[in-house]
């Protein structure tokens, strides 16, 4: 008959932790490392049968539980007991991005914004922005947010607290390099969340209508300067074989070698 009992913590990827454990003639159980003197575990034994209560359950609480009896110094365990707790913070915790197309022109500057919305869980948010370009596999980190609690704002809602934050992620002076899909990342309530992403495209085309006017009037003036000097070479020119000509029936006609 077993003497000594105990409960396990298991998570997967990390080594069980002891989490109490009784001895049969024992009034109350002793627990250890972190669970000691938490008052959310309890351990109840009656009649050789050992639970282990677990109140207010958190997101860290899902484990799987292992209970071991001891009796002759071999130990044996049960087939476990996996607890699933489920995040509820899906509902009072929302990350909102305006998806609409951010057009700018290179040069210019435009703001994004970041809308975190918390119902139950108001706490530290930690913030992150992250851009993805059509070209590359996956969004590359750009910039964070310290001192986030400074961007939020609380108020109450039908006898709910909200907390609201409003995150802005500036960009001066944007050039082609910078368009693509901007993505806001927020880690709260133990969860982390992004928002839909707001796309931001640069206006090339009057740039490059500029520079293609630009060009053409360029090339306008170099054609019609080269029009001119052959205008005026061709002038020479012609001036000059009258000139000979003139030059030359003055000579024939002195030898009288031309008709008057």
């Amino acid at each position: 008959m077993a003497m000594h009992f105990s409960w396990y913590k298991h998570k997967l990827g990390q080594k069980p932790k002891l989490i109490s454990n009784f001895y049969k003639y024992d009034e109350k159980a002793t627990f250890h490392q972190e669970f000691k003197e938490n008052a959310r575990f309890n351990m109840v034994n009656k009649k050789g049968i050992t639970h282990l209560e677990i109140k207010e359950i958190q997101l860290s609480d899902s484990a799987t539980y292992y209970c071991g009896s001891a009796h002759s110094n071999i130990v044996e365990f049960g087939e476990g007991t996996e607890l699933v707790v489920q995040a509820l913070q899906m509902r009072s915790f929302s990350v909102i991005q305006r998806p609409v197309l951010e057009l700018s022109n290179p040069g210019a500057s435009v703001t994004l914004h970041c809308t975190v919305i918390a119902d139950r869980c108001a706490g530290k948010q930690s913030v992150y922005w992250f851009r993805h370009n059509s070209g590359e596999s996956q969004p590359g980190f750009i910039y964070t947010h310290e001192d986030s609690n400074d961007f939020c704002k609380k108020e109450t809602r039908a006898n709910s607290p909200t907390q609201t934050c409003v995150y802005s992620l500036p960009k001066m002076n944007v050039s082609p390099s910078d368009a693509g899909t901007y993505y806001c990342a927020v880690v709260a309530c133990g969860e982390i969340l992004f928002g839909n992403g707001t796309k931001l495209d640069i206006n090339i085309t009057d740039q490059s209508c500029s520079e293609h006017m630009h060009t053409l009037v360029i090339f306008s003036i170099i054609r019609s300067s080269v029009l001119v000097c052959c205008v005026i070479l061709f002038t020479i020119h012609i001036y000059r074989a009258k000139k000979a000509a003139s030059s030359y029936r003055k000579a024939w006609k002195k030898k009288n070698y031309l008709p008057n």
